[in-house]
């Protein structure tokens, strides 16, 4: 059975897209840690530890994720944009992309900010608009 992910990029769940390519895809995560905290995924590699996939996917998500971090920077004010690879809660390989002004914005146990569905797909099409740039 197809993980969550898998289905989000295939478009069976809908999802704020910001980027993709023919292998990977970006969307925003729906329980952010900061607006515009993004999900880089592998399209068709649903392994759940990153450090298992093959190198060529390995780095070639590295480098879709490098793009969209630029795009997500240019779109969403921050100081840095954070990256985290947990993969405990979703059996996909994903990386998070997350917007900072400090450290402690990257703290998983933190409350969520409440984000409307608008304010959503506002940021998305803020930086898939950066990434179509690139």
């Amino acid at each position: 059975m197809a993980t969550i992910f898998t289905r989000i990029a295939k478009g069976e769940i809908p999802s704020y897209k910001v980027a993709e390519s023919a292998d990977y895809y970006a969307f925003l995560d729906i329980s952010p840690l900061a607006e515009g905290h993004t999900l880089v995924i592998p399209k068709n590699v649903e392994d759940d530890y990153i450090f298992n996939l093959d190198p060529a996917t390995y780095e070639g998500l590295w480098a879709f994720a490098r793009k969209v971090a630029v795009a997500l920077k240019a779109a969403v004010p921050c100081k840095r944009v954070g990256v985290a690879v947990l993969g405990m809660e979703v059996p996909h390989t994903h990386i998070h992309l997350v917007p900072l002004q400090s450290e402690a914005d990257l703290d998983f146990r933190k409350k969520r900010p409440e984000v409307s569905q608008e304010r959503m797909a506002e940021i998305a099409k803020s930086i898939l608009a950066e990434y179509e740039k690139l």
